[in-house]
């Protein structure tokens, strides 16, 4: 058996032996809210414990879409290496569940580089998907997924809710109406398969190994100041040629129903170019998608367990040393 061990790639012996000697050692979650400083409070704990970064937000893992996603800058990275970055094709139906094995792999490589994986972003889908790994599904019925977003558009998303209500009702206890992401998910398996997804949701695989050691860390900045700089980002997007982004995007063929192009921003501004909204409504309906998804945000990070909360913002000096105290105790 040892003969068989050893015979297997180098890289694959490295993630092995650091996975055994770093099973106590924690696996960092920085996240919260848009604009509230995560990525500056990620950069200083990788400095401070020598770490390196996976990207956790579900936009800024696209190649070509640049203005509207807060990518930090080669001079924000402060030389600490960054993952998951830019790194997918924008016209790619890219799933939680691709990230999730994505991030499994960085953070193997992280650790048998004896270095600290450190988790950033917004995205609290994905980290649920890491830490709770998703239960097989089947593959998305593009024209199925079209009628539903028809079907939102004319009547709402409150009126999907209340058709999964109708037929399965155990989904539906457990999300927001408005919730329109994983409403049309469980509205997709039961028209697919005929299966309810509450029934197949228990069927998940057996979680990683390093799931146990991620300590989750959620920014809770005043909500009217994130506000404030949620309305001055998004202006300022417009001013960085929003438009013209999403115009060379659409002019190689890249359609509106994307994910990269359903992102905050961007799908208004395929509104603005379908002739359907003017452009100051464009930015101010930007503004008030991106505060409203701020809220889902922060209301998710309060249903999952074990989250330990921060006040401030990430990159105000009394946030950093309240942190680092804590992660001196965990």
């Amino acid at each position: 058996m040892l003969d068989t061990f050893y015979r297997l790639p180098i890289i694959f012996r490295l993630i092995f032996y650091s996975v055994v000697k770093n099973l106590k050692n924690p696996i960092y979650a920085i996240v919260g809210p848009t604009a509230s400083g995560k990525s500056d409070l990620g950069v200083a704990l990788a400095l401070r414990i020598g770490g390196e970064i996976i990207n956790c937000d579900s936009v800024q893992i696209y190649k070509e879409i640049e203005v509207a996603t807060a990518k930090v800058s080669r001079e924000e990275m402060r030389g600490v290496p960054h993952h998951l970055i830019g790194y997918v094709s924008p016209e790619i139906k890219y799933t939680a569940a691709d990230w999730a094995q994505d991030a499994a792999r960085k953070i193997g490589e992280i650790e048998a580089r004896k270095k600290i994986p450190i988790l950033v972003g917004g995205t609290g889908f994905y980290l649920r998907a890491l830490r709770q790994p998703l239960f097989e599904t089947p593959k998305t019925d593009e024209r199925l997924r079209a009628r539903i977003r028809r079907i939102r558009e004319k009547k709402g998303a409150e009126h999907l809710y209340k058709i999964l209500q109708k037929v399965d009702e155990a989904s539906a206890e457990k999300l927001f109406p408005r919730d329109y992401v994983r409403v049309s998910r469980a509205l997709e398996v039961y028209f697919q398969t005929g299966k309810l997804i509450s029934q197949i949701q228990p069927n998940r695989a057996t979680p990683p190994e390093f799931a146990a050691r991620i300590k989750i860390f959620v920014l809770n900045p005043p909500r009217e100041i994130v506000y404030e700089k949620i309305n001055r980002r998004a202006e300022i997007h417009f001013q960085n040629s929003l438009v013209e982004e999403v115009k060379r995007l659409r002019e190689k063929g890249l359609a509106d129903d994307t994910n990269a192009l359903g992102a905050h921003g961007y799908r208004r501004v395929c509104e603005f170019l379908r002739d359907e909204r003017t452009l100051e409504s464009a930015i101010e309906r930007t503004k008030q998608d991106v505060r409203n998804y701020a809220k889902r945000q922060m209301s998710w990070f309060r249903r999952e367990k074990g989250v330990i909360w921060l006040e401030g913002f990430g990159d105000e000096a009394q946030t950093q040393e309240s942190f680092w105290k804590m992660i001196d105790s965990v």
